[in-house]
């Protein structure tokens, strides 16, 4: 007897293997020579041990061989047992080993089988001469496999089910030994079904009573068989379709015996697709569909109907009543629930997977088949309205033509199609083993082993076939519910399928019809836009006519669409070669929807995107807009200056270039998050009282406060990094100390979009003095000019004019030379200004020491006299008659006007001026903080200072929302016109009149406030 692990070595398992291939078995191995008996006898053995269970296809081909010679010996009157169970040997079992021997085809073939299909091999040992139909024919071709029934005689229902058999041998051969792909296989196995319905349908027809007249009788085949992409095992969804009432009855009984006798034949057919499911009639007439789907019809059930195709019977009937509901099936997405409800459904499938199976769930599971069905399956729904070449059944051909369309990329769709490919691959292996419907991974490691040879995987150094094929499933798996989540849940989708169909198709008459419909003032014009951007025949055409017919809503929904699309031309010309630009609008979220808003209500914003298209990508990310750190900023702006220490035109520009970046990212956080888009996590951050998600809990805007001090740290870290070039540029003097005091708006960290940096240079010479006047002077012009220089990105002035003399004063000043002037000379509106100073950057001892110095001006010991009130009251009153323009409406003037950002500043300073020598609370250069604290210290009534922070507040935010809309700065708010408009748009909507009466209202209040605190 041969020793087992002899026979180990081809993979046997079976203890009797020997047995089984010895001398009372099928004659292969000579026991006395431990080897194959022959060369033949060697290649069937080596065949046997490369199937997927190499020990399954030996005992199947043992029970083959056995039963051939049962077979025939019974046939011929002989007996049918050789002596202990030997397998007799007579002219079938040669034939058999014969055909194996010289026919390699058929040997690849039939073992294959033997090893992957127990089912299949159970049906040979039962049919022993079946065997033939996988030999090679003698033109040297393999045995058709394209799903063919092969019918002889009569139509009865074992006929049928030997011929479905036959069929389905040789798809599963082709498919296993590799001579045919997946979609072949699946297109193979639905023309099987039509076949086996058709004949089934025959079979029924034929069974009618007599004097039965033939039922004008439509099978639609749905589901996978609909998408000519059925599985070895599966229910076969139908709809059965009756031409008029007078079919129902007859139509009625064929269709009944039409699911027995397919259920006896191959699978079960499964109608519960039909309008009601299993409680509605199984035949309904034509009418009474088109009733039902126009009428009840949800929307899974339009969904389902992508892929509705005649199937047997009355084939011109089903193409009628798939032709009749296919313009509901292209309107259907357009429904306000659609796009949800194909989210919930698919989330309903998860749910419903026992939690034992899902994460081994190849089809309902996260990451399983269903996920790309429904991502692609809604995408059709959505864009195929318009584009016809996207109405396939089949999830593989819609996906392809998706990505043709440009709707899905190419790389996320090759991603699909290996993931799809890989697990269809998988569920047709397991359920080949036993012919049963399963689409569950085994967790058995036995059977573990034996699917992934099945499927091809052979162990490589360090790791074995399961661990190989686990990592691939683990990996396709993760990618599809990535996409999965990507493709079904994009904001986009949502937007299309609002849009109605005609509006889609973007033709030059419906493109026009819709422009003067959406308000755009020049169609014309606009038209023109639009056939530069979707002109031709290239992919980038055919995304921009995805998203155009969308962004064109956005567009009207702003003061000034025209502009809107002329922005948007103007970042797609300057970025449409860019392979990463289309593909960020179409896959990148809310990408899309937000530049739409930003280039329809900004030209401050496009601008900066103009220069810098780049900056587009923040929009994809929400912590992408929100005010960075600003530590960060600093040693960021830093680092890029010191890139280019040897060249301060390119270190400064590299700054400048950053600065840009950040008054884009400040712009569109503002603009985004005042439409309640964005969820900032900032500190601080309140809603206006009925503004965008007040009182929802959904995104509130970011609030002029925070914006003030994220611009004001911008603008820190742009001096602090353009000082270190300017100084690298000029010092020369070691020891020299030079500092930066920020003044005005930027002092209070309330700079807005257009501020000028207000400052003050300081400088302390070295002991020696030398010449440190005149090189602190050079670094202070230095500064200037570097940041004044002509460039694409937005100057940043540098205003010195609140320095001691003002402009007739020098540009610098020593520390103790503003010692000396405040001492001798300071009045008291210089006093006034030092409540805002602070260090920004430059030599931090020398900044703090002008801090204290500060503190001795603007907090004065006892507070300020009658006559310095009286001062300030004039003043105020001169401000307010000089330096408002010509021409400016003293109403509505948010810096100079009545209650405005002027008015609360003034009465806060007053009271700082007064008071924060004796109380310290006061010492703040923001002036809502310096507010808070005075009320704490009941200095101002609480009601003041609510009238006071909502009049400074709102016009502040005015100011801001102005300079966004007209893309220059403004401190007037217009009466009425497209500024006015598209400001309250940016500020959360609402009538523009109504907005004015607000806004009248509030700083009415708040100057009322104003000279009460004034007064006091």
């Amino acid at each position: 007897m041969t020793r087992p692990s002899r026979l180990a070595r081809y993979g046997f398992a079976e203890k009797h293997a020997a047995d089984l291939l010895g001398p009372t078995g099928l004659r292969l191995w000579e026991a006395e020579a431990q080897g194959p008996a022959g060369t033949d006898a060697a290649e069937l053995i080596h065949s046997l041990s490369r199937a997927a269970d190499p020990t399954l296809a030996l005992r199947q081909l043992h029970r083959l061989v056995e039963a051939a010679g049962r077979a025939a010996d019974r046939s011929n009157g002989r007996g049918v047992a050789g002596p202990g169970g030997e397998i007799n040997t007579n002219e079938a079992t040669d034939a058999l080993f014969e055909a194996l021997f010289r026919d390699h085809g058929l040997r690849r073939r039939l073992v294959a089988v033997l090893g992957a299909s127990s089912a299949l091999g159970d049906h040979l040992v039962a049919n022993p001469d079946d065997w033939r139909v996988l030999a090679t024919s003698v033109t040297g071709l393999p045995p058709n496999a394209e799903g063919h029934l092969e019918i002889d005689g009569d139509r009865t229902v074992p006929v049928l089910r030997h011929a479905y058999r036959i069929s389905l041998l040789r798809i599963a051969a082709a498919d296993l030994t590799g001579g045919r792909g997946l979609e072949p296989t699946m297109a193979a196995l639905s023309r099987l079904a039509d076949e086996t319905l058709a004949a089934a349908y025959e079979i029924a027809v034929a069974g009618l009573p007599a004097g039965v007249p033939e039922p004008r009788l439509a099978v639609v085949a749905m589901g996978k068989c609909g998408g000519n992409e059925l599985n070895y095992v599966s229910d076969v969804d139908v709809i059965f379709v009756a031409a008029a009432d007078e079919d129902l009855s007859a139509g009625t009984t064929v269709a009944a015996r039409l699911i027995e006798i397919c259920g006896q034949v191959a699978w079960q057919v499964d109608a519960a697709l039909r309008p009601e499911g299993n409680r509605g009639p199984l035949v309904r007439t034509l009418a009474s569909h088109q009733a039902y789907y126009r009428r009840w019809a949800r929307t899974w059930e339009f969904q389902a109907l992508l892929k509705a195709r005649p199937a047997a019977g009355d084939l011109a009937l089903a193409q009628e009543w798939i032709e009749d509901l296919a313009p509901l099936v292209w309107h259907a997405a357009e429904r306000p629930e659609a796009v949800a409800d194909v989210r919930d459904m698919r989330r309903k499938i998860i749910d419903n997977v026992p939690a034992n199976q899902l994460d081994r769930e190849i089809k309902r599971g996260p990451g399983g088949l269903r996920d790309i069905e429904f991502a692609v399956q809604l995408l059709q729904l959505v864009h195929g309205r318009i584009d016809e070449t996207l109405r396939s059944g089949g999830t593989l051909p819609a996906l392809r033509a998706l990505v043709a369309g440009g709707y899905v990329g190419r790389e996320d769709g090759e991603t699909l199609l290996r993931g799809y490919r890989f697990l269809r691959g998988v569920e047709h292996r397991l359920q080949l083993q036993n012919l049963r419907r399963t689409h569950t991974v085994p967790d058995d490691p036995e059977a573990l082993k034996w699917l992934a040879a099945a499927l091809g995987y052979t162990a490589m150094p360090g790791r074995n076939a399961v661990e190989a094929f686990r990592s691939d499933w683990v990996g396709h798996a993760a990618q599809v519910r990535r996409l999965h989540v990507k493709l079904l849940y994009r904001p986009l989708l949502e937007s299309v399928a609002r849009v109605p169909a005609e509006a889609l198709r973007m033709t030059p008459e419906s493109a026009r019809k819709r422009l003067v419909i959406l308000g755009f003032a020049d169609p014309a014009g606009a038209l023109r836009h639009l056939q530069a951007l979707t002109g031709g025949v290239t992919r980038t055409a055919a995304i921009q006519r995805t998203l155009l017919p969308m962004l064109l809503q956005d567009f009207a929904d702003a003061p000034e669409p025209d502009r809107g699309l002329l922005n948007y031309r103007d970042v797609s010309d300057k970025l449409g070669s860019t392979p990463w630009y289309l593909r960020l609008l179409r896959d990148g979220g809310p990408v899309a929807r937000r530049l739409a808003r930003v280039l329809s209500l900004s030209r401050y914003a496009t601008d900066l995107l103009t220069r810098d298209p780049e900056a587009l990508r923040l929009l994809a990310d929400d912590a992408e807009l929100v005010p960075r750190d600003r530590q960060a900023l600093i040693e960021g702006f830093a680092a890029a200056a010191e890139r280019h220490a040897d060249d301060p035109a390119k270190a400064t520009a590299a700054v400048r270039a950053l600065r840009r970046r950040e008054l884009f990212r400040l712009a569109c956080a503002d603009i985004l998050s005042n439409a309640g888009v964005l969820a900032p996590k900032q500190p601080g951050l309140a809603a206006p009282a009925g503004g965008p998600g007040a009182g929802s809990g959904t995104a509130r805007p970011i609030d002029v406060t925070t914006i003030g001090m994220a611009l004001s740290d911008v603008t820190d870290a742009t001096l602090n990094a353009v000082l270190k070039v300017a100084r690298a540029a000029k010092s020369r003097t070691p020891g020299l100390r030079f500092a930066i005091i920020g003044m005005g708006r930027l002092g209070g960290y309330e700079m807005s979009y257009p501020s000028d940096a207000d400052v003050l240079f300081v400088y302390d010479p070295p002991a020696g003095g030398g010449a440190a006047e005149s090189e602190a002077h050079a670094i202070a012009e230095e500064l200037r000019r570097l940041l004044a220089a002509p460039a694409p990105d937005p100057p940043l002035g540098i205003d010195a004019d609140l320095r001691p003399e003002g402009r007739q004063g020098p540009l610098v000043r020593s520390l103790g030379a503003y010692q000396q002037y405040y001492a001798r000379w300071s009045r008291v509106w210089e006093a006034q200004a030092l409540l805002r100073a602070r260090f920004v950057c430059g030599d931090e001892s020398l900044g703090r020491e002008f801090e204290r110095l500060a503190d001795t001006m603007r907090y004065p010991a006892g507070g300020l006299g009658r006559e310095q009130v009286t001062e300030i009251r004039r003043i105020k009153a001169r401000v307010e008659t000089e330096r408002l323009p010509r021409g400016a409406d003293p109403n509505t003037h948010t810096k100079l006007g009545r209650g405005g950002l002027s008015d609360v500043e003034w009465a806060v300073q007053l009271v700082q001026l007064r008071h924060a020598y004796a109380v310290p609370e006061l010492r703040k250069t923001q002036t809502l903080e310096a507010l808070s604290a005075a009320v704490a210290a009941v200095l101002v009534g609480t009601a003041d200072a609510a009238a006071m922070e909502a009049g400074w507040t709102l016009a502040a935010r005015v100011r801001n929302a102005l300079t966004l809309v007209r893309g220059r700065p403004t401190d007037q708010l217009p009466r009425h016109g497209v500024e006015l408009a598209g400001a309250v748009q940016l500020l959360g909507g609402g009538d523009p009149g109504e907005f004015v009466d607000r806004y009248l209202r509030l700083t009415r209040r708040s100057r009322a406030a104003m000279e009460r605190v004034m007064d006091s």
